[in-house]
Formats: C-alpha cells, sequence, structure tokens
C-alpha cells in the first residue's frame, strides 16, 4: 500500500486554508491536560488551526463523535483512548478517507501495538498522529444473531471471536485489569479453560464447503500478534484484504498445552529459520489439529446448540446464536511511523 507522510499532506493543501484536527476523547480517563498540551505543541509545529475537542460518552464511545468530526470536515481524527474507543471511532470513520491518528490510554492498546505506534509515550503517540505517514488497512465486519433473533452490526481491528477467548474476558477481573493491564487476562484463562465447555458449529471460509466442528473457540482475525512475545497468527496481515480464522479444537488439558507452545515458541521462534521449520515438519508441528489456521474474505459460523459468548477487540459483546464476518479491504487509513 501507497503512503503519503503528513508533511507532504501540508504543503499540497488547499491555498490559505489551515488543516484542523478532531480529538475525539474519553473524559474519564486521567491525563487529559497533559494530552492538550502536546496537541497544542503539536499544532503549532505542523501549522494547523485548534483542535475540534468532542468528548465520548457511556452511550457512545466514538462513533457518532467521528461522524461529528467528519461534518465538520476536519482533515485528521485523533482517537484518545483504548481499543474501545479507537474500535468506535474508527466505525464511524470507515470508508471516509480521512485519515486516523492513535494516542492509547487502555490496557490492551493492541491495535496500536500491532502498528508500532507509541503505548506508553503520550507525547510521542502524538507527534506521529499529526506528522506519520498514512496508511490503508483492513477492517472486519461483523454480522450477528442475538438469541432473541435480533441481528447487529460490528466492526473489528484487531479481532473477535466467539468461545472460550469471549468467556475469559467477560470474566477478567476489572480491578486487576487496572492494576495490572493486560496480564490479568492470563488470569482469566487460567479460571476459564478447567471450566470451559466445547460447542459443536458450522462454519465455512469464502462460501465453499461447510465444516462441522467441536471448537473452543473461533477467532477471526486482523492481525496476529498478542502481548507476552504470543505470536497467534503468524501470517496476518493488516491490509492483505483477507481474514485470518483460527480454529480452537484442544480435546484435554495437553491440547492447551500444545496451543500455548505453538503460539509462543513454535510461531515466534521455529518458524522464523529453515532449520526450525524442518523441525516442525519432522515433529508433526504442521499436522496437529489442536490449532487450525484458514484464510479468506469472508467465513460464516452458524452456533449448534446453546448461545455462546462473543467478544470484539478485548471487549465482550454478549451472546450469539450465529455470525458472518467479512474484510473491508483498504477501508481505514491510519497514521503509523514513517
Amino acid at each position: 500500500m501507497g503512503c503519503v507522510t503528513a508533511d507532504e499532506q501540508v504543503t499540497t493543501d488547499a491555498a490559505g486554508r489551515r488543516q484542523r484536527a478532531a480529538v475525539i476523547f474519553n473524559p474519564t480517563k486521567q491525563g487529559v491536560d497533559t494530552l492538550r498540551t502536546a496537541v497544542a505543541a503539536a499544532e503549532a509545529r505542523q501549522h494547523f488551526a485548534p483542535s475540534l475537542w468532542i468528548e465520548t460518552t457511556a452511550d457512545d464511545p466514538g462513533k457518532g463523535m467521528a461522524h461529528e468530526a467528519l461534518d465538520a470536515r476536519v482533515d485528521l481524527v485523533i482517537a484518545a483512548g483504548g481499543d474501545g474507543t479507537v474500535r468506535s471511532v474508527a466505525a464511524g470513520l470507515r470508508g471516509s478517507g480521512v485519515p486516523l491518528g492513535l494516542v492509547p490510554i487502555g490496557t490492551g492498546n493492541l491495535f496500536a501495538r500491532n502498528l508500532d505506534i507509541p503505548v506508553n509515550d503520550q507525547d510521542d503517540a502524538v507527534v506521529l498522529a499529526f506528522s506519520g505517514m498514512d496508511r490503508a488497512v483492513d477492517v472486519i465486519a461483523a454480522d450477528v444473531v442475538r438469541p432473541d433473533g435480533g441481528e447487529e452490526t460490528h466492526v473489528s481491528l484487531v479481532m473477535a471471536g466467539i468461545g472460550i477467548d469471549a468467556a475469559m474476558i467477560s470474566n477478567t477481573n476489572d480491578d486487576l485489569k487496572k492494576r495490572v493491564g493486560w496480564l490479568a487476562y492470563v488470569d482469566a484463562g487460567l479460571r476459564a479453560i478447567p471450566a470451559s465447555k466445547p460447542y459443536r458449529v458450522t462454519h465455512r471460509v469464502d462460501m465453499g464447503r461447510h465444516h462441522r466442528s467441536k471448537v473452543s473457540s473461533i477467532l477471526v482475525a486482523n492481525l496476529g500478534y498478542l502481548p507476552g512475545n504470543i505470536e497467534l497468527i503468524p501470517d496476518a496481515e493488516i491490509d492483505d484484504g483477507r481474514l485470518d480464522v483460527v480454529v480452537l479444537q484442544p480435546r484435554n488439558l495437553l491440547g492447551w498445552l500444545l496451543i500455548w507452545r505453538k503460539v509462543t515458541w513454535e510461531n515466534r521462534v521455529l518458524r522464523k529459520s529453515a532449520l526450525g521449520r524442518q523441525f516442525l515438519d519432522l515433529t508433526g508441528g504442521k499436522r496437529r489439529s489442536e490449532i487450525v489456521y484458514l484464510r479468506g474474505r469472508s467465513v460464516e459460523l452458524e452456533i449448534e446448540g446453546a448461545a455462546e459468548e462473543f467478544e470484539i477487540d478485548g471487549d465482550e459483546f454478549g451472546l450469539v446464536v450465529s455470525a458472518r464476518f467479512t474484510v473491508d479491504p483498504a477501508a481505514l487509513i491510519v497514521r503509523v511511523p514513517r
């Protein structure tokens, strides 16, 4: 994908018109005053007009605010928040062509981490939002059906899942999450795995053949890296116009241990060298069925029996009985490092 720098945009803008950004932020988060100072400094450096500041609400974490920013004809939208805020703002910007800058404030920040955006330095993130390169990335659209028959559409930037991953997220202790961040998910996972029960699901990729499987979870992803040196999907690319599907189907505790070894050792270390790949071939690593990878432009899931927990980008989204995921290629422009 082609990239252009924000500096180039400034010099080629309409004659005499100063560009303007909108900052969408959660007023309950700490550090807003520091954020305002950093934004003011970036505005001066890039010759931007004073930014439009828009607060999120409990009922709308960003999508409506993104529409408000677009109506104001801003040239850049900055989302200051965690994955939930970023996802909601992205939903409002999807297909608009207006770039999204990220200032991570939260625990996971998986989208920002996968794009090499600073997650622990607010000032650097603001500088990048104003002066980074524009990169077109894919968005996942999720059409889900609730147990009562209601239908909803959501977007995902990182990954969505049905099964134990969603149960784990719903069981995460909020106080622990505030104290230790993403490590709280490990605690929830250790509690969720022993109590988890596989479910049966019928799935197909790209309108192909139906497959009936007994799974612990199915993940549909746009990105492959998780915190803690976990490389869940080695071949996932954010701008390849494809979905990466992960089917987790361990039969017992040993199966979970094999999955853990694969995402923390085999994917991250062994696959990186010819010798490591040869070792995997000799030991049957590529033929094991505890974790199966699929790719395509769409995937349909029909759950048999009771509804299952659903999550998007690390946030719980209730119960669903079926879902259809499709990729919207290059639907979002994001400011990334040069």
